[in-house]
This record gives structure tokens, C-alpha cells and sequence, in this order.
């Protein structure tokens, strides 16, 4: 109930004194990258209930069928990304209940059909806007290795443990450490028929 409360409050207040910082992203998306200014995609939370995240539009739309995404993105929207200022819009989620501050990062339907049972303890708290993964090594761990420490969070959640978090994720943000994989590539859960497929969202 007190996370919750806390989780709350500090949407409500961040969106409110971004708002107008907020408003000039989405104009220059608007300006650079067209509509629709916000990205949405299907990702699973708290129980494996799926819900719609929320995030600024880093790409252009295709050229052709099959554009690698490294082409759409252009410098705009890598430096979105280096600053994870595209992650802001997801304050609304935590608002809405469906993420919290501070816990593993939501993940796509597809990749959670494939976690084992072990895995799916992964799915016992909602899932945040930073978590232990996110400050442990974010894109260049393995999918693997992100959900074990999200379970070690999980068995060790506590207010020093989140403090340390916050602090490790302000040192991130400024160095901008581990947002692509090895190769400029983000790795994506291995499942058996494709062991080498990539991440197709950047986060």
C-alpha cells in the first residue's frame, strides 16, 4: 500500500512539473518524425496481465518492408534514447497501476510464452520504470542473466535495496551505460528455434 502510495504521488507530481518539457518532445517529434508521436506495444506486467506501454516514438516509419531499425532511427531519435527521455511517457502507466518505479522491466507476451517456471516468478511484481537489471548491466546482459537479478530484486526488495537502485539509475542516466547489446544489437530472449534473435524494441 505505502509503495503504491509513493509510486503515485511521484507520477502525479513528475508529470505535472514535466508536462511543458514533455509537450516540447512531442512537438519535435511531431516536426521530425511525423505522427504518431507516441509508440504503444503490448507488454506483459504484474500476473503476466498485458497491458499497453507507453514511450516516445524514436523511429521513422519504413522506407520499405523489412528496414533494419538502425536505418529509421535517426540522430533525434538515438539521442532520445541515449537520455532514455523516451521512457518518460510511461509515468502514465505508473499512474494507471500497471507499472511501479521501481522493479523488472515489462516484456513482450512472446518471450514471456517461453520463461520457464522459475522464470515466471519474474512476474510476481509489477514491473518499473528502472529495476536491479536496468543498473546491473541493462542491454549488455543476456536475457538470462536480466531475469535472474530481477528475481534476486524480487526475494530482496527493500527500501535500501530501491535507494540504491535510484542512485545507481542517476549514475546510468549520466554516463549512458549499456542502452544497446554487444554489436549495437540488443539481445533478444533465446528461444529454441531462434537462439540468436534480437530485441525488437531498443529497451
Amino acid at each position: 500500500m505505502v509503495r503504491r502510495a509513493v509510486d503515485v504521488l511521484v507520477a502525479a507530481v513528475g508529470l505535472l512539473l514535466t508536462a511543458p518539457f514533455l509537450l516540447s518532445i512531442a512537438a519535435a517529434i511531431r516536426l521530425r518524425l511525423g505522427t504518431p508521436v507516441l509508440f504503444r506495444q503490448q507488454r506483459s506486467g504484474l500476473d503476466g496481465q498485458e497491458f499497453s506501454i507507453c514511450k516516445f516514438r524514436t523511429m521513422r516509419a519504413e522506407a520499405y518492408p523489412g528496414e533494419p531499425d538502425a536505418a529509421r532511427t535517426p540522430p533525434f531519435g538515438l539521442l532520445l534514447r541515449a537520455f532514455s527521455l523516451d521512457e518518460l511517457p510511461q509515468l502514465y502507466n505508473v499512474l494507471r497501476g500497471e507499472m511501479s518505479l521501481i522493479g523488472p522491466r515489462p516484456t513482450l507476451p512472446e518471450q514471456v510464452a517461453h520463461y520457464s517456471a522459475h522464470q515466471r516468478r519474474r512476474l510476481e511484481i509489477r514491473p518499473g520504470l528502472t529495476g536491479w537489471a536496468q543498473v546491473s548491466g541493462r542491454n549488455s546482459l543476456t536475457w538470462p542473466e536480466r531475469i535472474e537479478l530481477d528475481i534476486a530484486y524480487i526475494d530482496r526488495r527493500s527500501l535500501a535495496l530501491d535507494l540504491r537502485i535510484l542512485q545507481r539509475t542517476v549514475a546510468q542516466f549520466v554516463r549512458r551505460q549499456g542502452i544497446l547489446g554487444e554489436g549495437g544489437v540488443n539481445p533478444g530472449f533465446p528461444v529454441p528455434d531462434s537462439p540468436d534473435r534480437t530485441d525488437p524494441s531498443p529497451h
